[in-house]
Order: C-alpha cells, then structure tokens, then sequence
C-alpha cells in the first residue's frame, strides 16, 4: 500500500494503512503547507507565511528549520523527500496520487471525461469518498482558511455534477432527502433548487416541484432582488406544460439539469463570480482582431475546428507548432474566431512571449484570466497554487476556449490549460513540446502557388501577372514563410512605380550575405534588412529605438521620449513604418492608436541597436522614456487627486512632452491610464533592473492612484513590493518610505490590517527627521487603521498628528482626510453634531481646492449623520451626491461604499425592494473587490432590512455572516452593532437565551 497522505479532513500520514506520527500540531501545519503543493517549489517566506500568517513567533524560522529536520526522518522511505531548493525553498516530492487532494482532483478530472454516466458515478463517489471532513481540519491561519474555501468550493462542484450523473441514471427517487438539506444548505444557489424540483417531479411531485420552485423565486426576488435565470425558468415551464419528458424514465437527454449558462448564472452565498450589475457571469472574449488577409490555410484550419469540436472525454488541447513567421500566431486567432460559438462561455487569449526578453509567468497570467473571467481585485488569490485552483474551478462547468501563444515549453503552459471537460485550448510554439499530452498541427512554409496567392492580394492581380517570374522568386526567396511574404509585398505595396524584380533581385542579394541563422529565419531577416535599408536614416534609429521597448504594444508619445521629439513627429515616423508593415495597429483605444511591434522586428531591431546605437545614447533614451512615463503618471494621478500622500514625484522627472502634448493625452486621465497600465507596468519592471532605483520607485508610487481607482489590486502589490525591495537594496530610504505608505493603503483596502499597520510605522521610521511630506500620509493611514479596529485612542492622536503635519506641509487632501476621520470617531461615539460639523469643513475644505474624493467622501459620511438623526431623506439625497462624484471618477469600489448605506437609508424610508437591490449590488460588488469590511457592512444592513420586512430567518443568516466577518476583521465597534441585530433578530425568531448571550456579548466589547 505504501504511504498516504490526508488533507481532505485532520492533517494524517498511513504507512501501509497504519497511521503515522508526524509530529505535533505545527509541524503537520508544514507538512500539510508542502502537500498543498506536492512535486513543487515552497518558498521560504511563503511557508512561513501559511503556517503562522500574521503571527509569526520570534524564533519562527529557526522552529521552522526544526519541523523541516524532524519530518525528513519521518517520511523517509517509499520514494518521499523532502529537500532545499537553490533558491531557499522546500520541495516535497510525492507522488501526488498518494496525497488525498490531488488524487481528489484527479479523479474529478476523469469523471468529467468519462465516456458513460456509469463510470462517471464511480469516479465521482471514490472522489468525494475521499474526504473525511473539513479540509485542513482544526489549522486556522489566513492561507490554510483561503485553501479551505477553494477546496470546499470544489467538492460542493463535485456533489452537484454527482447529482447530474445520478439524475441521469434514473436515480432519483433515493436523492430526494439529500437534496432538500443541500437546497436548505445552499438556498440561493439555482443549479442546486433545479436538481431538486427535477428529482421531485420525476418522482410524481409536480406539486411540491412548483412549490419549491416559488419558494426559490420569492427568495431570489426578496434578498437579492432577481428572477430565476433562465435554465431554472425553463424547467419551471416544461413542469407547468406537462412536458413528457420529466418523467421518471432515465432518459438521460431529458433528465439532465444544465448549470445556468454564463449569461443565466445568478448570485450565491458562496460569492460566485458575476457581473455586479446583472447578476450575470461575465463572458471574456480576448481573442485578438481577425486578420482580412489570410491566404493557404484552410486545410488546418478545418482540421483544427475538426479536433476541437469532437466529442470525447476533453478537455482537448491542440499545439500548433511551426518556425517564426510562420504564422501560427494568426492561424490560431482565426481558428478561434471559426470555433467561438461552440465555446459560448467566452475565450481566453495570452501571449506568452515565450521567446522574448521576459517570458510571461504563469502567475501573471493566471491574473489576467481570473479577473477577465469576473474575479476582481483582492479576491484575486496571491499564490500560484490559489490562482490555478480558482481558475479550474470556474472553468470546470463552463464552455471556454483557451488560445495560449507564442509558448516556450510545456512548464509554461501546463498550468494554464483548462480542465473543464467541455472547454479546449489551442496553444501555438516555435518547439514541438514532446511532454505536453495534446494533439498536434505542424504548420509548414507556404507552397509556391499559396505564397503568390498571398502576393497577388497584396499587390493587385495586374502587377503580380506582369512579372511572373519576378514575382515566384520572390516567394522562393523567401522560403514560402508568410511574414517574409508579407514584409516584401508590404515594401512593393508602399512603392507602386517599382518593379517587382528590383525587390527579387535585391532580396536574392540580401539572402546570400547572410550569417549562419536558422532556415525561417534566413527569409525573414533578409525581407526586413531589404526593408530597412531601403528607409531614410531617421526612420531605421526609430526602429532601433522601438526594439528598446520592454513590451511589443506602446503608444507614440514612448517614441517621442526615445527619440527626443515632439508627439507629432512621433506619430510622423510611426506612419512610415505603418507603411511597410514593420509597425502595425493594434488597437484604438480611448486615447488614440496603439502601435504593436512583431517580436521578430523587435528581434532585428535589436541586432541593430546593439551595433549602431551607442551604449551611452540607448540608456539616454531609455532614461526619457522613464521620465515621461513618471511624468505623465504623477500627472494623472495629481489631476484624478485621489490619493493624500501630498508627494510629488517631478523633482525625479528627466524628460517630459510639451504641455501641448500632455493636455492632449491626460484630456481623460483615466482612459489614459487603462490603455497605458500593462506599458507603465513593463517601465516601471525595466527600470528596477537598472540603475535608476529612484526614478523606478517613483513611478510605481505614481501608479498608487490609478491603481485604486482601477482596482488593480494584484498590479498594485507585485509592483510596488517589487520596487520596495529595489529600493531597499539600494539604500534609498525615501522611495522605500513612499513605497510603505502606498502598500499600507493597499492592504487597508485587502483588510490585511496587521500588515497595513506595519507598512505605515515603517514608512514613518524611515522617513524619521524628514519634513512633514513624507509623514503626514503615513500617520494618516496609520489613524485610519486604528479607527477601524476600534482603537479610538491612539486612532484620534495620529489623525490629530496628521492634521497637524498636512497644514505644515500644505496637503489639503491629507489635512480633508485626517479632519474626517476625526468626525468618523465622533459620529462612531455618538457625539453626531461635533461630526457634523466636522464634515461640513472637510465638504467646505474639499470643494475649495477642488478634492473631489474628499468631497464624496464628506456627502458620505453626512449622510451617516443625518441617517444617526433619523433624517433619512437628507441621509440619501446625500449619499446619491456621492454616489455620482464617485462614479464621475472611475472609483467604482468609492461609490459602492456610499452605495450600501444607500440601499439602507431606502429601505429605512419604506421603499424596501429599492434598498434590497441596492444592498444585494453592493454585495456583489464588495466580493468582486475581496472588500471584507464593506461585505460585513452590507450583510450587516441586508439583516436589518430583513428585520424590517419581518423575516427573521433570513436576518439571521445575514446577521450571523456580518458577525463572522467582523470578528475576523478585528473591528469591535462594528462587531457590537452586529451583535445587536443578530439578538433583535434571534428575539424576533422566538430565540431568547441566543438573543442574551449576543447582547452580553456586545455590551462587553463596549465596556472594553
């Protein structure tokens, strides 16, 4: 039997059935932390991490080292070790079948392949057979409890595809009791109420069916204020007609309950991805612009969609292999397009880069899927095994196609493919991938009749006829490789009047002064040295400046900055290039076009950089690049003025546009930042190898704003803690102080409050004997933190404090923001007109300079005065007016937050399914940002509406979560109002000892 370990439940280890000691309870948090990623890397501080969180012990690493020595002894044997990485972390390598979760997974993974139900059943129930309870039974810590949630996530997926199978099998009549208690369990999840009205009606209930089905309708309606979708509706009508096909006989077509499509799904309690508005999954469509010429492929292209859409187990993965330029890159998107509606749940696409300067990682792009697929924000897991988890689960009942291109080797892809049985992947690579399990398109060079089709839409019929011969050489010359094709056709397309054997014969030159290159790129390299001979000498050192670029998608003001021009001259050059195709459009966006640099062009451009362009005058233009980009951020986030760190980042500026230039751009700082953020990103990352910490460091600062308001949490904290450690290593204390201020306000927002009060002390001690600049945001933040804790004391010293050095520093937003949490402490302790009127300076201050989010955040804060009063009308003309200044500024999380109490105030004034909706968007948008504390805030107000609507069951439900939440956060005034609701709602439910043991509870937090 050998060695086997348990997770699905108490941490365990059985060696030939008998259990195993492996230690006491910490050291199983280890072990158990290496399971989690059986056969993988664990870095150092990220165990640490998952097995103490935030409350790591003094000597926790030296113990750490200890429960590492111990469990080698123990697991010794049976092919099991446990070794150091070169890089500092530990891998535990185990046959991942022999580990419960994984082989949980894999099995679930086969069921959902398998070829008949029978055989799905089985694998299903030796799946869910392996769980002997709560994942990671009896280990609290933030990781363990975010590994739990995506495990039980994953076997509630389970149970309900078992019910399918079984559905289908004609099983119904022994699944009735089990589907009652899942539906009471889960009571706003509308795949589980159709198992069950399914089930009751094949059993010859049509009655308590339609009973059912008006129960979940109502419910739906009343506490989120939405109808069934559409697969529940649907099975609610065929009930209603009689539909013959409900009957009890196992037919399984007609028995099958589908899951709510994409655009059917509605919210649940578990915090489904949705569109916050809709109450509807979002559907990614990424895939790239088609290309209108497109010449010789149809063959593939047909055996493609062929592969793709058969049926079998899947989920089917198709590489498509071939040399540069190829075009594999152009066959997949138009394979994709041709495949789109079989995959009605969207498609994904990346570009790995795989044979670029950075490759993209798996992590990074994991990110990207996740929050196109409706994750948001912090709910964005931040480790790789959390993504990939989260990313199968969504997949697994959906219909997506993944397109994954340019990829280096199968490590880089593996992760990335779904799992889903109905979803695909094509992935595309210059290497043939021998250990990736797929099924295979080589792509080859064009023949000589393809490759002249390919030159006669180019160029015309009239020009390609005249010159025959001219016009097969060139095809020959270029070895049948479209790009080559293209490049040359592109240069006789830009210059009519020239004959096409005047480009055979100087290609045929250019090919046999070439170097030793790979075949396809012998074409390739001698169609663009053709190119780039044949260009004025300022447009070729454009070129080479271009391939400088950390990215292959850049807007023209990045060449006016390399160049050392202005914005017009920039776009100038750009439409030479546009004209013999070595630059292309890739988009407009809302700020102007996008310009996209194939890799091998940038490749070329490179080789001749590295030759023709001085060491000293490629790190000038790259330096201009820094600069403008640091430029124009600070300049988008001063003009949004969102943040109140009050420091400015232009002393650090080298090289910026003309004001022209820059008003052009900036019109919409926003939409700006949208289409630049993924570019300022790869600066910023090309600038922290350098040299230049300083710079770097501020422009990932500069981002803080753009960051917030876009929410782009995952963005936010790569990059910065990135920039800090630079900093840090470079002994730059002031970058490191801003860089710990702005990551203080990032896990405030994450409600990682412990890490948010270190960021700000730290940023405080280093920025110790500097002028009140750089300490007034941080002692700012630091109140903020302590409010929200209920740590009224200290929060009201450093708000004070903070006042005190913002009015030295002239900040106003710091100076709005310290005087209005002032007044929170107020309007929190009861003295409501002192908050008045503090609030009422802050509206006055924050209208004067023109602060428009310390204006909405005073309407805000009136408005919880006037609600405190009971004058509700005032209350929600006030939070409306901050609602609408939010949302004017792209800071959807802002204006949810003014929202919720909205929805509150509505349903205080009678207007009661108004203020349930509300309150139910504001849920779904708080759980797409992973905003715990508005999440409770919204439960919290969601258990007095149903008070209100005298529903004490459900207030219960909401009560009970907002108090699990607030203790979690550690907020003990919140957590007391909580209390007193959950014990008006248990006294109203006819439960009194549980309404005194709330109460007591909550006049003790508030003796303390």
């Amino acid at each position: 039997m050998g060695t086997r370990f348990g997770i699905l439940g108490s941490i365990e280890v059985q060696r030939d059935g008998v259990p195993v000691d492996v230690g006491h309870a910490m050291q199983q948090r280890v072990l158990a932390a290496l399971l989690a990623d059986a056969d993988r890397s664990v870095s150092l501080d990220a165990l640490v991490d998952r097995v103490w969180g935030d409350v790591e012990p003094s000597h926790g690493r030296r113990n750490l080292y200890g429960y590492i020595s111990r469990l080698r002894t123990v697991l010794a044997g049976d092919g099991t070790t446990l070794a150091r990485e070169r890089g500092g972390g530990y891998r535990l390598t185990v046959d991942p079948s022999l580990v419960d979760a994984h082989r949980f997974r894999d099995l679930s993974v086969r069921a959902r392949r398998a070829a008949t139900d029978e055989q799905a059943e089985a694998l299903w129930r030796e799946a869910l057979g392996l769980w002997r309870g709560s994942a990671f039974a009896g280990v609290d810590t933030p990781w363990f409890n975010a590994q739990r949630q995506l495990l039980d996530g994953e076997r509630l997926a389970a149970q309900l595809e078992l019910v399918d199978v079984r559905l289908r099998l004609g099983q119904h009549d022994r699944m009735v009791s089990e589907l009652v208690a899942r539906a009471e369990a889960h009571p706003l999840d509308e795949r589980v109420i159709g198992q069950l009205v399914l089930a009751l009606c094949r059993c010859g209930r049509q009655a308590e069916a339609l009973e059912e089905y008006e129960r979940a309708r109502r419910r739906l309606a009343d506490e989120l204020g939405v109808d069934p979708g559409t697969a529940l509706q649907r099975l609610y009508g065929r009930i209603l007609a009689g539909d013959p096909d409900l009957s009890g006989d196992p037919d399984p077509a007609a028995a099958r309950v589908d899951a709510p499509s994409a655009d059917e799904e509605a919210e649940d309690d578990s915090g489904a991805v949705l569109n916050p508005v809709t109450g509807r999954q979002l559907v990614p469509r990424l895939l790239p612009a088609d290309l209108s010429l497109f010449v010789g492929r149809d063959a593939e292209v047909d055996e493609a969609c062929q592969l793709l859409s058969a049926d079998g187990p899947g989920p089917l993965t198709l590489l498509v292999t071939g040399p540069a330029g190829v075009g594999k890159t152009a066959f997949a998107v138009r394979t994709g397009y041709r495949l789109a509606s079989r995959f009605p749940d969207g498609q994904l696409h990346a570009d790995l880069r795989g044979f670029g300067d950075e490759p993209a990682d798996p992590f990074t792009v994991l990110g990207a899927f996740l929050r196109a697929l409706g994750v948001r924000g912090g709910t964005v897991p931040a480790e790789l095994t959390g993504r990939i988890h989260l990313y199968r689960s969504l997949l697994a009942g959906r219909q997506v196609l993944v397109v994954l291109d340019n990829a280096a080797g199968a490590q880089q892809v593996r992760d990335l493919l779904p799992s889903g049985a109905r979803c695909a992947a094509v992935v595309t690579s210059r290497t043939t991938m021998a250990e990736l399990g797929c099924r295979r398109l080589p792509l080859d060079v064009l023949d000589s009749a393809t490759g002249l089709t390919l030159l006669r839409e180019m160029l015309g019929p009239d020009r390609t006829d005249a010159e025959p011969d001219s016009a097969r050489s060139i095809v020959e010359t270029c070895g049948g490789l479209p790009l080559a094709v293209w490049v040359a056709g592109a240069r006789l397309a830009a210059r009519p009047h020239w004959p096409l054997a005047h480009v055979a014969r100087a290609l045929a030159d250019e090919e046999r002064k070439l170097d030793e290159l790979a075949v396809g790129h012998i074409a390739v390299r001698a169609s663009l040295k053709l190119t780039y001979q044949g260009m004025a000498a300022p447009t070729q050192h454009a070129l080479r400046m271009l391939a400088l670029l950390p990215g292959p998608n850049f807007a023209a003001w990045a060449l006016a900055a390399l160049l050392d021009v202005d914005l017009s001259e920039a776009e100038a050059v750009l439409d030479d290039l546009v004209e013999v195709h070595l630059v292309q459009i890739g988009s407009i966006g809302a700020t102007g076009i996008r310009y996209q640099l194939h890799d091998l062009v940038r490749l070329f451009g490179r080789e001749r950089a590295d030759r023709d362009v001085h060491h000293q005058d490629r790190t000038a233009a790259l330096t201009r690049l820094l600069g403008a980009s640091l430029h124009l951020a600070d300049l988008a986030a001063d003009t949004l003025s969102v943040d109140f760190q009050g420091i400015s980042q232009t002393e650090l500026v080298s090289w910026r546009l003309s004001p022209a230039d820059t008003g052009h751009l900036l019109a919409d700082p926003l939409a700006w930042f949208t289409d630049e953020r993924q570019f300022l990103i790869e600066v910023a990352e090309q600038a922290l190898e350098g040299t230049e910490a300083a710079p770097a460091a501020g422009l990932a600062a500069a981002l803080t704003t753009l960051f917030q308001v876009g929410g782009h949490f995952d963005d936010w904290e790569r990059l910065q803690n990135r920039a800090l450690k630079a900093a840090l290593s470079s002994g730059d204390r002031y970058s490191a102080a801003k860089l710990h201020r702005c990551l203080g306000e990032l896990t405030t927002i994450l409600d990682r409050y412990p890490e948010a009060l270190n960021h700000f002390e730290q940023s405080l001690l280093l920025a110790e004997g500097q002028g009140p600049t750089y300490r007034a945001g941080a002692t700012a933040g630091l109140a903020y933190v302590h409010r929200l804790l209920g740590q009224y004391s200290s929060a009201v010293l450093h708000f004070e404090k903070a006042a005190e050095l913002a009015r030295q520093a002239g900040n106003v937003n710091c100076l709005v923001y310290a005087t209005n949490g002032l007044g929170v402490i107020d309007l929190e302790q009861g003295r409501v007109e002192a908050a008045v009127e503090r609030f009422t300076e802050c509206l006055r201050a924050s209208r004067v300079a023109g602060y428009r989010p310390g204006e909405a955040q005073a309407l805000r804060c009136l408005g919880q005065s006037h609600r405190a009063l009971g004058a509700y009308p005032a209350a929600a003309d006030a939070y409306r007016q901050a609602v609408a200044i939010s949302t004017d500024l792209g800071d959807r999380l802002t204006a949810t937050h003014a929202a919720c109490w909205l929805g509150d105030v509505l349903v205080r004034q009678g207007e009661h399914r108004k203020g349930r909706r509300l309150l139910a968007q504001s849920l779904w948008r708080y759980r797409e940002f992973g905003n715990l504390w508005g999440e409770a805030a919204t439960l919290y107000a969601l258990a007095e509406a149903q008070l209100a609507a005298s529903r004490p069951a459900l207030a219960l439900r909401r009560a009970e979560a907002a108090v699990r939440l607030w203790r979690q956060i550690g907020s003990h005034t919140w957590l007391a109002v909580a209390l007193d609701t959950l014990a008006t709602a248990h006294t109203q439910a006819g439960d009194h000892p549980a309404a005194t043991r709330a109460r007591d509870e909550a006049a003790e937090l508030r003796r303390t």
